[in-house]
């Protein structure tokens, strides 16, 4: 599945309404549904009444998270600098044609009164797809602009013995020995959920995105299905999945629920 910034914009456009967090006056944080309003030239248009505080929040920090998901469990995330078009001619025209491919906005917005609406785009940052209605899930980063990727998760240090604490841990079943019996998590199946970091008595998964303090924490003892794992992996002519000289661990699936 190839997933880029230009797919991830139509998919926000077709959710339309989708979640835009800002941080208020007293830097706490603020989030409310507003509508994609249009998609076109690598850029993501919405538009806010110059009287709302969404209003105010953007033009004081100039930045939004934003995420949207579809009913069937997929979900996009972006993040970024918003631009505000200062010409007045200019943000006329981005309403007009805000309201031509929305034109139910004329029933909120009747005739002249859209002119208190004002467009504001992103067209550069960064965010991820997630698919969490297939088996297995499936995620992927992207950077809109041109910009650098942003690289979340888990990764496995040369810390790493092969112990296989983490094998049977994995909640996804996306982690299976290298060649050499090092752990390798297969980054577009990972929850990110931390399990293999709590279980591996040497420290080795270390979460890309938080400091080293919090790469340590929470150490939980080996369950008895770790135990058999680890157990069963040293064991000549073995055959559970993923260990040495059989196939890899297959991916477990999600049952019932849709969590990320």
């Amino acid at each position: 599945m190839t997933v880029d910034a230009d797919s991830c914009l139509r998919f926000l456009r077709e959710v339309r309404d989708v979640a835009f967090a800002t941080v208020d006056e007293d830097g706490l944080p603020a989030v409310r549904v507003i509508d994609v309003m249009m998609v076109e030239g690598g850029r993501l248009y919405f538009v806010a009444a110059r009287g709302k505080a969404f209003y105010g929040q953007v033009m004081r920090t100039r930045y939004v998270a934003i995420v949207g998901q579809s009913p069937d469990y997929r979900t996009c995330r972006l993040r970024g600098p918003v631009e505000h078009p200062d010409d007045p001619v200019e943000q006329r025209r981005l309403v007009d044609r805000v309201f031509e491919l929305n034109p139910s906005m004329e029933e909120l917005y009747p005739g002249d009164s859209r002119y208190v609406l004002e467009a504001f785009y992103l067209e550069r940052g960064q965010g991820e797809f997630f698919d969490l209605g297939r088996h297995p899930l499936f995620r992927a980063p992207f950077a809109l602009g041109g910009g650098p990727v942003a690289r979340e998760g888990f990764t496995v240090s040369d810390a790493c013995t092969g112990c296989g604490a983490c094998f049977a841990a994995c909640p996804q079943g996306c982690i299976a020995p290298r060649p050499d019996g090092r752990a390798f998590i297969e980054q577009q199946a990972c929850l990110h959920c931390g399990r293999c970091r709590e279980v591996c008595p040497s420290d080795a998964p270390a979460n890309n995105g938080c400091p080293p303090s919090q790469n340590t924490r929470n150490k939980i003892p080996l369950t008895v299905p770790s135990v058999v794992h680890l157990i069963l992996r040293f064991l000549p002519g073995s055959h559970l999945p993923g260990l040495s000289g059989s196939a890899p661990v297959p991916l477990s699936p999600l049952h019932q629920f849709k969590l990320i």
